[in-house]
């Protein structure tokens, strides 16, 4: 698998990962195939997932640009087109809690309104483009996988309620049976607004409106080397040279050390991997998830899941440290034995995808939004810490009023500061698995306490 931190560039032209999600997606949307030839334009944009995609629309919608999008591979050949499928109010991986403590409630509540508006942003995009991507009811549900995380959640339902103003609750055990059976299961936190769908389907309408509205969007077109002048930015691809005069960096977790010296080390690509089940009978689905909501639950290495609309169960969490290791069946059989730990009813049943992608985590734990240091007119977003989906589209629409000469274009201080390279590079996946062993030790330990 490609590892962002060891190879060169994601190749070329690459075809999505053998998924689910590809499986069901249906044909893809047209795009503008690989460049050819020399050309010089207003905006090029790296990268087309969610962020890159949203940016070019937003740009052509809002500003009149018609960007240039460069993909290596194919639209939304990252996690754009492999996540777990949760669209909701979320973005990075800090604790409410801890992000009131360390920033503040006012920047609590500005960050919060502004993940509230990803996802007002999310329901937009579907609703004007008519977007069929299987959009599921809303609700999501943050599950106590042990007894003694019970009180922590009714203090974070607290701070939802209190300070942000936001109608969180708190489902007891027995009630939360009706959509989340099995063990692991001592209450949830529930959130009315989130939910699922096919990421896909939404990455292809969200590329077609873009092309709609005047933006290309160049597949199998990786750059290979990038330089920037008096004149503007040089972006090589195979095809050809595209001379930029603003440049938009949205590949995210899957930024090659090598794309640009500015972006080395501001982001660690942490592997997330996906289980699917075969449809579960009756009363199969009756004794795991009667109900559709999205769930994750509240383990240091935690795993978020659904069922989804043809009755099989969306399982998924961290699993390789690398991308040597990716393909390591421990990993599949790991997934598939939580799984059947949630819900012993589906002891032995038959897994049929697996897959896993990169997301990108950042030095605190939260995504960003900013001008590149010391590259003139180039800005990237991205960090969004395997919660991005909502996010990602709102990040590509902030790029492209940055790109078009609005410096902040949200009140929140740390969306726009660049984040810090990660110490000791060398050793980063040496304490990354070290981490995981101890969040392991510490997630086995008896659910019932």
């Amino acid at each position: 698998m490609y590892d962002p931190l060891v190879d060169a560039n994601p190749g070329r032209a690459q075809p999505h990962a053998p998924s689910y999600w590809a499986d069901t997606a249906g044909s893809p949307v047209a795009d503008d195939g690989p460049v050819r030839g020399n050309e010089d334009v207003e905006v090029a944009i790296i990268g087309a997932g969610y962020t890159g995609l949203s940016c070019a629309l937003h740009l052509a919608r809002e500003h009149g640009v018609r960007a240039v999008v460069l993909e290596a591979n194919q639209t939304a050949w990252g996690c754009s087109g492999r996540n777990g499928s949760f669209a909701r109010i979320s973005g990075g991986r800090v604790p409410l809690a801890a992000l009131i403590e360390r920033y503040g409630a006012d920047t609590a509540r500005q960050y919060f309104n502004e993940m509230r508006q990803a996802l007002d942003t999310t329901r937009g995009l579907i609703r004007d483009g008519n977007i069929d991507c299987d959009a599921q009811p809303d609700g999501v549900y943050k599950v106590a996988s042990k007894a003694i995380h019970v009180e922590s959640l009714k203090r974070e339902m607290g701070l939802y309620n209190d300070l942000l103003d936001y109608p969180a609750r708190f489902v007891e055990a027995a009630d939360l049976q009706a959509v989340h059976a099995g063990a692991e299961s001592f209450g949830a936190l529930h959130m009315p607004d989130g939910f699922s769908m096919h990421p896909l389907k939404l990455a292809w309408g969200v590329q077609r409106m873009a092309r709609e509205a005047g933006a290309r969007v160049h597949t199998g077109s990786p750059v290979t080397a990038w330089t920037s002048s008096a004149q503007g930015h040089r972006l090589v691809t195979p095809g050809g040279v595209i001379t930029a005069r603003k440049v938009v960096v949205a590949t995210n977790g899957y930024t090659s050390r090598q794309l640009h010296p500015a972006l080395t080390g501001r982001i660690l690509p942490v592997h997330s991997q996906i289980i699917v089940t075969r449809p579960m009978s009756a009363a199969e689905k009756q004794a795991s998830l009667p109900g559709a909501d999205c769930m994750f639950d509240t383990r240091n290495l935690l795993f978020y899941y659904r069922r989804l609309p043809d009755d099989r169960i969306l399982f998924g969490g961290r699993s390789a440290v690398n991308g040597r290791d990716a393909e390591n069946p421990l990993h599949r059989e790991r997934l598939l034995a939580a799984l059947c730990r949630k819900f012993p009813a589906l002891q032995g049943i038959d897994v049929d995808y697996n897959w896993g992608g990169w997301v990108a985590v950042t030095n605190n734990s939260l995504p960003h939004c900013y001008p590149i240091q010391g590259v003139a007119n180039a800005y990237t977003g991205g960090g969004y810490a395997g919660s991005g989906v909502s996010f990602s589209l709102q990040t590509g629409k902030r790029l492209a009023q940055m790109a078009c000469g609005e410096a902040r274009p949200t009140p929140v201080p740390f969306l726009h500061q660049a984040p810090k390279p990660f110490p000791f590079q060398s050793f980063l996946r040496v304490g990354q698995r070290m981490a995981y062993a101890w969040y392991r030790f510490k997630d086995a330990e008896r659910a019932s306490v």
